[in-house]
């Protein structure tokens, strides 16, 4: 069993010896859509060295938090992905996320930027009641990402990866994606310029647009610390 660094019997300590560790929530965010390689990380993660990236994939490894497997060929190359309680931690940061989406403010200058983010973040916050019933799959291509998010009777997970048979299908560049997750933009002023396209059946663009509107997500984050504190 590893040392603890705190060495401190209580619950908050033993997450933080596990997820306390700068990057670490951030390696699990980048593999909470699916497995990655080490090059995928790297790319997912500006900013952290190859040194560092290692050093952390070891420790979550050796927590048994992700694992690392060979793919077939002939791809025939390894990658990593979260275990069960990897997976638990991820669901456990939306929280984290609502807190962070009241302080993300607009985009500075030199700050990076993936398509994938959001995407996390929209699977934490998402309304799971809304999506009660529903058994959809919505299909998102934005520059050269590619994801796409399964709903299924109020569950909602995030897939790398184009999917079969979409619902729906959201296209727009990585900047109008930005824009939109920032706020800057609304989706229904890009959507007028041509820079998204929303495609598929109409009732399920609407069955979508509640699962995942902007304003039930915002106000999710704006209630989470005070629902916290009430419980």
């Amino acid at each position: 069993m590893p040392e603890h660094r705190y060495s401190q019997y209580c619950a908050l300590a033993r997450t933080l010896d596990v997820a306390g560790d700068r990057w670490t929530l951030l390696i699990v965010r980048e593999l909470t859509p699916g497995p990655r390689r080490f090059t995928d990380l790297i790319d997912g993660l500006p900013g952290i060295s190859r040194k560092l990236l290692t050093e952390r994939l070891r420790a979550l490894e050796r927590d048994g938090i992700i694992a690392r497997r060979e793919l077939p060929p002939p791809a025939a190359r390894q990658v990593y992905e979260l275990t069960d309680d990897g997976r638990d931690l991820a669901t456990s940061m939306a929280p984290l996320i609502a807190w962070g989406v009241r302080r993300i403010g607009d985009r500075k200058p030199g700050e990076t930027f993936r398509a994938r983010w959001p995407a996390v973040a929209m699977a934490g916050l998402a309304d799971r009641e809304a999506a009660k019933g529903v058994s959809e799959t919505y299909q998102y291509l934005v520059g050269d990402s590619a994801f796409h998010f399964t709903v299924d009777d109020g569950s909602i997970e995030l897939h790398d990866g184009q999917a079969e048979n979409p619902a729906v299908t959201w296209t727009t560049d990585e900047e109008t994606w930005a824009d939109i997750a920032s706020r800057k933009i609304r989706t229904s002023s890009a959507a007028a310029t041509g820079a998204l396209t929303v495609s598929g059946d109409p009732h399920a663009v609407k069955r979508l647009r509640r699962i995942f509107s902007r304003s039930q997500m915002l106000a999710h984050a704006e209630a989470t610390p005070n629902g916290a504190r009430q419980g």
